[in-house]
């Protein structure tokens, strides 16, 4: 028998509304706001319709540096995710397929890693830093953002290889293939979504990453987002510089979700449903 047509449900379609407008809004008004001048940025109640300008991106770019920020940041970001998935990944495949001492030990330490609050760690790796010689250089914020990475890459990508079926290292142990051959041609091509999943995790942490850049950077290395904090200078707020440069953050990283959101998702969902 038929069922009845389902009526309209308005209620909760309102509600979702409701929260995509309050998700979206802050986007909306930073985006806006950057393409105000100083002025205009300042009135109140705030203007919504005005002449918009790239004069604040013409000036972060080009006049105070944003874009060597930039490149900063995409080069920490891209060696920290490299990083992270060439020594996470042999990690994880030794997690989830050996039987060893202190295995348990071992995965809470790299779980607990990640729960130790960044802002405890900022004095002793600013006061090494200081001492090495490695203040305002690339390899220390890619070692210090390896240090939280890794345990999100070696978490996800251990739990996509305990779903791989032990039957196939077994088959490919009796036509004579070593660890490694298992690992690289059997486990990790299935495994690939979880392996996605935690790389797009590692870029965006360290990508977004403020404290460590803002703490142990001047120049040579510092990153967009400490650089976005450095324009505010007393009572010295250009809205205006502040809005473009969050922009000019923001938007890559979001066309970068959208691009690998099958994948993210593919890889979230992976074991959930036996």
């Amino acid at each position: 028998m038929a069922g009845r047509p389902r009526k309209p449900l308005w209620g909760q379609a309102a509600v979702l509304i409701a929260i995509l407008l309050l998700c979206v809004f802050p986007f909306y008004w930073m985006v806006t706001t950057s393409l105000k001048t100083h002025i205009v940025a300042l009135e109140a109640p705030p203007a919504w319709l005005f002449e918009p300008t790239i004069e604040n991106y013409r000036e972060a770019l080009f006049e105070d540096g944003v874009f060597k920020t930039l490149a900063n940041s995409l080069i920490i970001a891209v060696c920290t995710t490299a990083l992270a998935l060439a020594l996470g990944v042999p990690a994880a495949f030794a997690l989830a397929r050996f039987e060893f001492r202190g295995k348990r030990d071992l995965w809470f330490w790299f779980i607990t890693n990640r729960m130790v609050s960044p802002i405890v760690l900022a004095l002793p790796f600013f006061l090494i830093a200081r001492n090495l010689g490695l203040l305002d250089k690339h390899i220390t914020l890619i070692l210090i953002y390896l240090t939280f990475n890794l345990p999100i890459v070696i978490w996800i990508v251990t739990d996509q290889f305990r779903g791989v079926p032990y039957d196939l290292d077994e088959a490919a142990r009796l036509e004579g293939a070593s660890q490694f051959r298992i690992m690289r041609s059997i486990c990790l091509p299935l495994a690939m979504p979880g392996v996605a999943v935690s790389a797009i995790f590692a870029f965006i942490f360290s990508w977004n990453e403020l404290m460590f850049g803002l703490i142990l950077t001047r120049n040579d290395a510092k990153t967009a987002p400490a650089m976005a904090v450095s324009f505010m200078e007393g009572y010295n707020l250009p809205y205006g510089k502040i809005m473009a440069t969050s922009t000019l953050i923001v938007v890559p990283v979001l066309i970068f979700a959208l691009l690998a959101s099958k994948q993210l998702v593919r890889g979230l969902t992976m074991g959930a449903v036996k």
